[in-house]
């Protein structure tokens, strides 16, 4: 390892064995215990009767919630970012805001840490393999750490090395992390999560197998090969293994940098990546559905998008594609009727909510279906509709009896439509999005 790590870094080693993350999570729930009776006595001094969410959720409990999550990272930090990006209208805004840090605030592992997986993963004398191996992180995310370093060839790599104990804790960590939002009182004891969590635990455990993301990475570089608009690192077999990542470094910005390009630029950029939504649905029948915003880099000098980590791609179900093409094609028709049925029929709208709410749902359907067939391209800045869905949503959220969860392949597709959205949002794009999709309509149609 070269020695420009930098010693005044901070580092901090991750728990590796299930009984030291156990602990990790019994210290946290002993910290909530703590801080609840605190704040209830608190409470009950000054004669209010306070409830169990209210105790739970103080900024106290949730500051220990995100430094723990961000401390054990893998399954555990992994679940506090998909609630932050996901569910974050939904949550009480304290918990939103602290467990969106967890998107950021991932710590190194200390370079002995480290040395120790890649001596496991490819013996002890890998540093003659390389002519500069660069022992500070470039990246630091929830499940590994993204090394650059440099073959004798020349060829510049991005190595991603996994955190110790992750692939061995993840079914425990689900667990664990469930108990903590029961506990919470943010979600009703009459949702079943079990699909949920039975699905959350099968892909994190993909995620966390680096041959077959190396895999994916492949089919998708293949698929995107000779395309104007993207790039797609190529794998190293030589060097991958299930636990470290070896691929072709590729230089670009940020995604969020367009922030502050010009229009036309922010406006392309999203275009593509809308583009490339409607393709990995409706031809490639694929789809990476991590949508991170720190998997999308932008290349200035060439226009190019460059798409990282495949760990979340899956296949996409030909009937969850086909809700998806029924959904579209009835609100581009203006037809509220048949986008109710479509949404019930896909799974986002449960028959309880629709029986018991016809009226606000309907309401709410009216105003999608207006901004979808305003002429012109689509002004994701323009978020005044979103608002008063909001308002209406959490109306009908408040009647918890009709909590509904949606089909699992339906959920992971929707957190990439989601998630694009949200970042073109942020980026202040306009798009014609009707333009994109109707040719996948028609198509669906013959």
């Amino acid at each position: 390892m070269d020695d420009d790590d930098n010693p005044k870094r901070r580092h901090r080693a991750i728990p590796s064995s299930r009984a030291a993350r156990l602990g990790a999570f019994g210290r946290l729930a002993g910290g909530v215990a703590s801080g609840m009776l605190g704040e209830g006595a608190r409470r009950l001094a000054r004669g209010e009767r306070p409830r169990m969410r209210d105790l739970v959720l103080t900024p106290g409990n949730v500051g220990r919630l995100a430094d723990r999550l961000s401390h054990l990272r893998g399954a555990a930090m992994k679940l506090g970012q998909m609630i932050s990006m996901d569910a974050g209208d939904l949550l009480p805004p304290e918990l939103a805001a602290i467990l969106a840090q967890l998107r950021s605030q991932a710590h190194r592992m200390p370079p002995e840490q480290l040395r120790r997986v890649l001596d496991s993963e490819w013996g002890p004398d890998w540093r003659r393999r390389f002519a500069r191996f660069n022992a500070t992180p470039i990246a630091a995310a929830s499940i590994g750490q993204v090394h650059r370093a440099t073959l004798p060839d020349g060829r510049e790599l991005a190595i991603k090395v996994q955190y110790p104990g992750v692939r061995e804790s993840i079914d425990s960590d689900v667990d664990n992390v469930a108990t903590l939002l029961r506990v919470s009182g943010v979600l009703p004891r009459e949702l079943d999560l079990a699909p949920l969590l039975t699905e959350a635990k099968r892909q994190l455990h993909e995620e966390a197998d680096y041959e077959r993301e190396a895999a994916q990475m492949t089919r998708f570089a293949d698929w995107l090969d000779g395309h104007a608009d993207y790039v797609v690192p190529r794998p190293l077999p030589e060097l991958t293994t299930a636990r470290v990542l070896a691929m072709d470094f590729i230089d670009g910005i940020p995604i969020e940098a367009l922030a502050d390009a010009p229009q036309e630029q922010r406006d392309a950029a999203m275009r593509d990546l809308m583009a490339l939504v409607l393709r990995e649905m409706f031809e490639f029948g694929a789809m990476q559905t991590d949508p991170n915003f720190a998997n999308y880099r932008f290349q200035p000098d060439t226009g190019r998008l460059v798409l990282l980590d495949f760990g979340a791609a899956r296949d996409v179900d030909p009937a969850t594609a086909q809700g998806y093409r029924s959904l579209l094609s009835a609100g581009l028709s203006g037809d509220r009727d048949a986008v109710r049925e479509a949404a019930r029929a896909a799974g986002f709208l449960g028959e309880a909510a629709v029986a018991r709410h016809r009226p606000l749902v309907d309401r709410m359907i009216d105003i999608v279906v207006t901004e979808m067939n305003r002429p012109g391209p689509f002004d994701f800045g323009d978020r005044g509709f979103v608002e008063v869905l909001r308002e209406q949503g959490m109306e009908m959220a408040a009647d918890r009896s009709t909590w509904h969860i949606p089909p699992v392949e339906t959920l992971f597709v929707q957190r990439k439509v989601s998630g694009t959205a949200l970042l073109a949002a942020r980026l202040e794009a306009r798009v014609d999005v009707r333009q994109l999709v109707r040719p996948y309509l028609e198509e669906g149609a013959g």
